[in-house]
């Protein structure tokens, strides 16, 4: 289990699972692209202050495992995760928009799950094997 992290108040250890894939399920995640989405996903991060405990993409789709705290919302952190990255990604890699119409990257929606300290062994396990396949 991640470590209780103490604030004013109260204690708390809050784990997130999230997963979304790109528009129209295109595998465009790899090479450069992936290696450059997994660094701005990184500092989107590091800018709002909560952590990134696991993250790996698969062609069509990215799962992150993360860690915040008690004052952040998921949809507000999934807002800033999807929307700064498809900004920077879009901008970095032009040649993304001739595979997707509309010039949208991430599709609408996403799965988020909360993560115990039962499931985080499994659901980091998971993660990681993204690519094995």
């Amino acid at each position: 289990m991640e470590k209780v992290t103490y604030g004013r108040g109260y204690v708390y250890s809050i784990q997130y699972h999230i997963v979304w894939c790109t528009k129209y399920r295109h595998k465009i995640l790899q090479g450069k692209i992936e290696t450059v989405l997994k660094k701005i996903i990184q500092q989107i991060a590091e800018d709002n202050q909560f952590r990134i405990l696991e993250i790996e993409t698969d062609l069509d789709h990215i799962h992150l495992l993360i860690d915040c705290s008690p004052q952040h919302y998921i949809p507000n952190i999934i807002k800033a995760l999807k929307g700064v990255s498809a900004r920077l990604l879009l901008k970095s890699h032009p040649e993304i928009r001739r595979k997707l119409w509309g010039g949208h990257l991430w599709n609408p929606s996403y799965f988020v799950a909360t993560v115990s300290e039962n499931t985080e062994k499994q659901i980091r396990e998971y993660i990681r094997g993204q690519k094995i396949k």
